[in-house]
């Protein structure tokens, strides 16, 4: 596996689903005016220019073959192949950016499909070629590995070199490598099998929304019409939703379980305590800030159970089911906002963070064309920003007027494309991308800011109110949803790893009593809800969650420190530092102490705040 790893950063957002077009009012590509679009010229001049790159790393990849056998003979043979593959990594990074993105604006070009599909194809051969390079260096004796390490051919490699050591441990024989290698597309075919189930095989029927039209139920609307504010629209699509994964449940419980096993046996073959010490071993994240968060977390469950009591007051429903607690309890705004606007809103509650962040910004989303605007056929859903180290930090949007949360997804992917302008041009290649634990960090930070903007400005009671409102859901998504989903990984796992058995029944029993215990006496549990844990796609890539829930609790805290005292040095010196640190070390410096329950109380403490407000603002009636 080489060394560095050249994707970029693309964090995806998915985008409100309620104000989607209809397909035969969407402009083709070619009809959408240039300047509505991203100027990718920057990567590339043109397809050609792509084309010629893409030759060149063909050609010339195998060459790290000539390295093999020489990188325990001196740091400067270390630093060469090091140089050498970071070169093939910034030209994979740049062909990457370039075909991911123009797959991005119509997933039906065939030009962009050929792109993609040779591309993966080459770095799939690049990955096979560079895959000695980690383990001959794992093969230096420590005595010479530090010699090399204090020598200044190196300097700039340090951390990189410093973070595969400490791999060193969990590397076995090469033949024991090479049978897990072989062996990991079937250690890992639950995954597909569950996508191929869910994805494909399953079908839900349709359901009649709130406006007498009939809609496709798929996994993508149920999510929508859980919104609906006509509770029959909501219980039909749970219903019917449920129904389709009951007929499944003991397939999708066989596959989750052998995810589980397969977490477990690597963690058992690699010599880590347990799966959960193997995920977090690679951020140096110490299993006490994930049991820590669920801590802080259960502390606190009163204050939610509130909010379901408040949710089922002002719905006026006789008892209030789960699929009732996703509905806006304040009615969207009515908005008209161009795109232009919502950029000058973004910047306006962007102030505190100086002159340069937001000219920087403005200038990028008005001259550079960092982002593509507006809907069009074929073009990708939702929202992503795409930032890599020699190019700008694009983002996708599919931004309607009319629709205000568009404004905060906006918001968002400026967060972390500037959190990667700032890593890029303070870190070194090899040091600039951030790891996951804090990508979304910036982005959260940004709403928190638009929200305090947006609040201060208005006195109108049902702005107020639907902001609130947002803001209280945001935090019970990200905060409490997402660490009853680790708090389930933790204990599936650890049931397979003290020998229990996994199946169907096992699974809604430790699944029920989560929900249960986070949902509270107040909220009716519908048998079916049961089955939730089967259809959770993270679930297969287990012991991720958990990050959306501490970056938005290092958010707030990092946010609070901004607004109260003026100062952004601190913060400024967490987007800057990249991947230069482990994440907990970034965050520390920046005065957010992961390793103590305070940024997650913090949080909660928040949620409560908001929840005060909201009853207060809803103790008379709201007419939009």
């Amino acid at each position: 596996m080489s060394l560095v790893h050249a994707r970029g950063h693309q964090v995806a957002r998915i985008a409100d689903l309620s104000g989607d077009a209809p397909l035969s009012t969407l402009k083709s590509r070619s009809e959408v005016p240039a300047g509505d679009t991203w100027d990718l010229t920057p990567i590339f001049a043109d397809d050609s220019a792509w084309e010629s790159e893409f030759s060149d790393l063909a050609s010339r990849y195998e060459g790290i073959h000539a390295f093999k056998g020489t990188l325990g003979k001196s740091a400067a043979d270390l630093a060469a192949v090091l140089i050498f593959e970071s070169s093939l990594d910034r030209s994979t990074e740049r062909l990457a950016q370039y075909a991911g993105l123009r797959l991005s604006e119509d997933s039906s070009n065939a030009d962009a499909l050929d792109r993609d599909g040779r591309l993966s194809s080459l770095c799939a051969k690049i990955s096979e070629a560079c895959s000695w390079v980690a383990p001959e260096i794992q093969e230096i004796s420590d005595a010479t590995f530090e010699t090399f390490l204090d020598d200044p051919q190196l300097a700039d490699w340090k951390t990189s070199l410093q973070r595969l050591r400490r791999l060193k441990p969990h590397i076995l024989s090469n033949k024991e490598e090479r049978l897990i290698s072989l062996s990991m597309p079937a250690i890992g075919g639950h995954h597909e099998t569950f996508s191929q189930l869910t994805n494909v095989d399953m079908t839900f029927g349709t359901v009649r929304n709130d406006r007498g039209q009939e809609v496709e139920l798929t996994q993508s609307s149920f999510s929508s019409l859980l919104q609906r504010p006509d509770r029959s629209v909501r219980k039909e699509a749970f219903d019917k939703f449920y129904t389709e994964f009951t007929a499944h449940r003991y397939t999708l419980a066989s596959s989750l379980a052998n995810s589980i096993k397969a977490d477990v046996f690597l963690a058992k073959a690699r010599h880590y305590p347990s799966a959960r010490e193997a995920s977090l071993f690679p951020d140096n994240v110490p299993v006490a800030v994930y049991d820590s968060l669920i801590e802080a977390v259960r502390s606190r469950l009163p204050v939610l159970h509130k909010y379901y009591a408040l949710r089922q007051r002002v719905f006026n429903l006789p008892d209030l089911h789960v699929y009732d607690t996703y509905a806006p309890l304040v009615a969207a705004v009515q908005s008209d906002v161009p795109f232009d606007e919502a950029i000058e809103k973004v910047l306006q509650s962007l102030h505190p963070l100086g002159a340069e962040y937001t000219e920087t910004l403005g200038r990028g989303l008005r001259e550079e064309r960092w982002c593509d605007r507006y809907e069009n056929k074929g073009k990708r859903s939702g929202a992503f920003s795409y930032g890599t180290y020699q190019a700008p930090p694009y983002i996708l949007m599919n931004y309607k007027q009319d629709v205000f949360s568009d404004i905060y997804t906006l918001a968002h992917e400026a967060g972390h494309s500037m959190h990667t302008w700032y890593s890029r041009s303070t870190q070194s290649f090899q040091n600039y991308h951030y790891p996951i634990f804090l990508a979304e960090v910036a982005s959260t930070f940004n709403e928190i800011l638009l929200t305090e903007h947006l609040l201060a400005e208005t006195k109108d009671r049902s702005m107020r109110a639907y902001l609130i409102n947002r803001q209280i859901d945001d935090l019970r998504g990200t905060l409490f949803r997402q660490t009853m989903f680790a708090e389930f990984e933790k204990i599936s796992h650890a049931a397979e790893e003290s020998g229990a058995a996994l199946t169907l029944e096992s699974f809604r029993k430790m699944y029920r009593q989560l929900l249960d215990t986070y949902f509270g006496s107040g909220v009716v549990i519908d048998e079916e809800l049961e089955l939730e844990c089967l259809r959770i796609p993270h679930f297969y890539s287990a012991f991720y969650v958990y990050k959306y829930a501490t970056g938005i609790s290092a958010a707030i805290t990092l946010a609070d420190q901004v607004l109260k005292t003026g100062d952004t040095e601190r913060y400024f010196g967490f987007l800057k530092s990249g991947g230069s640190k482990f994440p907990i070390e970034t965050l520390a410096e920046a005065g957010v102490n992961m390793g103590s329950p305070e940024p997650v109380n913090a949080a909660l403490a928040l949620f409560e705040r908001r929840v005060a407000e909201l009853e207060e603002l809803l103790a008379e009636p709201i007419t939009n």
